[in-house]
């Protein structure tokens, strides 16, 4: 695997390491300088391919009209979320910078009410190409919506996701992932759970293993039935009364799994929807497992800021610290 050369990028008083977009044979594929976060606005998928090409499993009880709604905000980019999802897709970015080896998946949030496209998953596709990495920004059913598998609805589409980017991807790369808010508990989930049999095999993809070698959780929802749990993703992947075996159960901080892999955590301090609790707690259980985990706080940032508005502000470090915690871990 190619090792990511960094740079430190002076910001006033401030030393923001970032991969270096401008160094080596990558000069002259990048679409932006290294502190530019919302890049190719216009551009979209390479692909996009099914998780499941005979349809989704369970399904049966579902009336649903898989739909896209458009949402306002203050930066005026694309913004959709995609509901009521019967047909979970990935959708495949390729790097524009000479591969680095480390093939990324993203599962954006949306509160298990719906999945958002462009805000959590395209713009960090976009960014993260231009680094290196092969990029695929899954969507995943919702486990309140009539589905067989309840609550382990998404974590049946993310084990799948897994082992699909396995097969595509070059043998020797590695598989890291990134969830953000709801998209954290999918992939914190799938880092804990991702040998649980949760669907019958369809094809020679599901004999591949769905471990991610890398996880990264950002303001992630981790925590059940705590003063500290944001509600609605609660109710939306338990229902109003979960039994406290559930709560347990789907709790990220509970009982981590050891054979976890290296977990990267990034929460704002003042994070009023997820509180940074979440993350807090969680760091500290997979510090008593044996899990190899950082955990990264802002003073300020709130929830769900992804790639926007982080400019000249020391979220904008985010992206490179991640970047260089890949290239430490990725064996």
């Amino acid at each position: 695997m190619k090792s990511i050369t960094r740079r430190s990028l002076i910001a006033g008083a401030s030393s923001l390491p970032l991969a270096a977009c401008a160094h080596s044979e990558a000069a002259n594929m990048c679409s932006a300088t290294p502190d530019s976060f919302i890049i190719d606005v216009a551009r979209q998928p390479d692909d996009i391919f099914p998780l499941w090409p005979d349809g989704a499993p369970g399904g049966e009880n579902t009336n649903l009209n898989e739909h896209y709604v458009s949402r306002e905000n203050s930066f005026g980019l694309p913004d959709r979320a995609i509901r009521e999802i019967t047909n979970p897709t990935l959708s495949f970015f390729r790097a524009t910078a000479p591969s680095n080896g480390i093939t990324l998946l993203i599962a954006p949030g949306g509160g298990y009410f719906h999945v958002v496209v462009e805000k959590e998953g395209y713009e960090g596709a976009r960014y993260f190409n231009q680094f290196g990495f092969d990029v695929y920004v899954m969507n995943y059913r919702l486990p309140h919506q009539g589905w067989a598998a309840g609550p382990d609805t998404p974590l049946q589409d993310a084990q799948r996701a897994v082992r699909l980017v396995r097969q595509k991807a070059s043998p020797s790369d590695q598989i890291a992932m990134i969830g953000f808010s709801a998209g954290g508990h999918v992939v914190g989930s799938l880092t804990q759970r991702y040998d649980v049999s949760v669907y019958q095999a369809i094809d020679a993809a599901d004999e591949l293993s769905a471990r991610p070698d890398l996880s990264a959780l950002l303001y992630p929802v981790a925590l059940m039935g705590s003063e500290f749990t944001h509600k609605g993703s609660e109710t939306n992947l338990l229902g109003n009364s979960p039994s406290p075996v559930q709560l347990d159960q789907y709790d990220l901080a509970h009982a981590p799994n050891p054979d976890s892999p290296p977990v990267f955590l990034l929460h704002a301090l003042d994070d009023t929807s997820v509180p940074f609790e979440n993350s807090l707690q969680l760091t500290a259980a997979y510090r008593r497992t044996g899990v190899k985990a950082v955990l990264h706080s802002f003073v300020s940032g709130g929830h769900g800021f992804g790639m926007r508005g982080i400019e000249n502000t020391p979220l904008a470090a985010w992206p490179g610290l991640f970047i260089d915690w890949a290239n430490q871990y990725a064996r």
